[in-house]
């Protein structure tokens, strides 16, 4: 199936390892072109390289908690591709730890990270419109947040979590919303137990990793981790005209395991 983004290009935070590279490789793989941002500049590069260089990806090292970054990675997607059509927006997990533990400078710099730099993220996004109404591509722009299955379940000791995904999978329905009369349609993926280095660090806090990870399958009902592709393959579906009446949607990607819709 051809999702027709082809020559389109997408802002991808977080996109320079786990769920963030492998939207990018799904977009990529559909000769779409993807900017890349993350904090650490060397990861950025290689995300680059591996996307297969400059004449598919472009990499802009940043930390999404800076206000200035929003507008510069949009500003920079247009300058180098002549266009924009969008953004997968992901910012990892912040710190373990429970409600009554974690500071409150821990809960100022995990709203910083967490919630309001995927915002600013969006509204630039948004506001970045390559064609002549004013919207990114004219008439067909796609903004997708990858957030967590803990914006519909609390996990434990992921208080972090717990309390902002919820806030932010709000927020995807707001801006649904507000930028649909403009033709750019707003979604998340809430992400389940996925095979990245997050995930297994949060096993091994656990107990022993194998251990851990046979007892979360137990609990999924298609028995088995999710590989870090099959997000990115949704990711680009939700991006694509294929996608085109579908807006304001939180999609579980979690093999079945949330008990609640």
């Amino acid at each position: 199936m051809d999702l027709g983004i082809a020559g389109r290009v997408f802002v991808i935070t977080g996109g320079s390892r786990g769920l963030g590279l492998a939207a990018a490789e799904a977009i990529v793989g559909e000769a779409g072109h993807v900017v890349i941002v993350a904090r650490n500049a060397d990861s950025v590069a290689s995300a680059v390289s591996t996307l297969g260089g400059p004449d598919f990806a472009l990499g802009l090292p940043g930390d999404i908690a800076d206000p200035a970054t929003a507008e510069r990675v949009t500003a920079g997607a247009v300058a180098r591709f002549g266009r924009l059509d969008g953004a997968v927006i992901s910012a990892g997990g912040p710190q373990s730890g429970s409600a009554m533990s974690v500071t409150d400078e821990s809960w100022r710099e995990a709203f910083e990270t967490t919630f309001l730099g995927p915002l600013r993220i969006a509204r630039a996004v948004a506001k970045a419109g390559t064609g002549s109404t004013g919207t990114l591509s004219g008439t067909d722009g796609s903004i997708v947040f990858i957030l967590s299955t803990t914006a519909r379940e609390p996990l434990p000791g992921l208080a972090l979590s717990n309390g902002l995904r919820p806030g932010l999978a709000m927020m995807v329905k707001d801006l649904a919303d507000e930028l649909g009369p403009r033709g750019l349609r707003v979604n998340g993926v809430l992400p389940g137990r996925l095979a990245t280095d997050r995930v297994f660090a949060l096993d091994a806090r656990l107990g022993a990793p194998d251990l851990v990870r046979r007892r979360h399958e137990s609990t999924i009902p298609l028995g088995r981790y999710g590989e870090p592709a099959e997000l990115g393959r949704a990711a680009a579906f939700l991006l694509s005209p294929a996608a085109s009446y579908i807006t304001g949607s939180l999609l579980p990607l979690d093999g079945g395991a949330l008990r609640s819709q």
